[in-house]
């Protein structure tokens, strides 16, 4: 459970947004285990109330991260509850796959503006309440698809690797103030939510082969044999966030169990 940070996020107020549910809800949790006073931040806001409800100090905020007015906001009640803001873990996002050739541009506009410009609408309200202390931690919460394309996912691979860039572009910017910048590329969380209940049936329809099939394609590309897990992700985020990280920013680590090593 992470014993080599446990303890060491005491106090500090951290954002998660896209935490109402699924990886998002167990980041928040985590956090909430390591001390944390917690802001879970997602589009349903009575989903947000019910997880916040499970924490032990959190407070729930309804906010679409594409809309700056609601980013702001966001960060307001943050400083209004809590008088600081310390970790912003950026894990809202959405995912539409498709072949290039018959994806809408509409889609991939929504895909780019969730994934992408949400990530930087966060980042840029979290740091201006980071600076003035001099000291903070962002987090995007990326994908093994930021480092490399992936078939028929064309859009959400190209947001990946933008907010790839946008993290070394924002770490540079920040160090000055001590705020790290750093992103987690996770391998697929092969059961959970999002894969069993949207993946599965988007990859067999768009790759011809069944859900079964799909989960053990996936399977077989990864060296450890088997699929990320929230906590794999938690461990990860909880050092990122702690001093124990102090001299890492502009990085983008995967978790991957091996299938991405660059």
């Amino acid at each position: 459970m992470g014993n080599c940070c446990k303890n060491t996020l005491d106090g500090r107020v951290a954002i998660v947004t896209g935490s109402a549910q699924g990886l998002g809800e167990a980041l928040a949790g985590r956090l909430d285990k390591e001390g944390c006073k917690v802001v879970v931040a997602d589009i349903n806001l009575e989903a947000a109330k019910k997880a916040a409800g499970n924490f032990k100090d959190a407070i729930a905020v309804g906010v679409d991260v594409t809309n700056e007015d609601q980013v702001n906001e966001m960060v307001q009640k943050t400083l209004d509850r809590f008088g600081r803001l310390d970790i912003l873990v950026a894990n809202a996002a959405i995912l539409i796959a498709g072949p290039v050739d018959l994806f809408d541009a509409a889609k991939w506009r929504k895909m780019i503006d969730v994934n992408l410009t949400g990530y930087f609408l966060c980042a840029k309200a979290a740091v201006k309440a980071m600076m003035p202390n001099r000291n903070g931690s962002v987090i995007q919460i990326n994908s093994k698809s930021g480092k490399k394309g992936s078939y028929k996912n064309s859009a959400y691979s190209a947001a990946k690797f933008a907010g790839i860039g946008f993290t070394q572009s924002l770490a540079l910017e920040m160090a000055e103030y001590n705020i790290r910048v750093n992103a987690i590329c996770p391998g697929n969380l092969l059961d959970s939510p999002l894969w069993v209940n949207s993946l599965y049936k988007q990859y067999a329809k768009n790759q011809g082969i069944t859900e079964e099939e799909v989960r053990q394609k996936y399977l077989n590309q990864v060296p450890l044999k088997r699929g990320c897990t929230y906590e794999d992700v938690a461990n990860v985020m909880v050092f990122l966030a702690s001093d124990q990280a102090g001299y890492m920013t502009g990085q983008a680590v995967n978790v991957t169990g091996g299938q991405e090593m660059r």
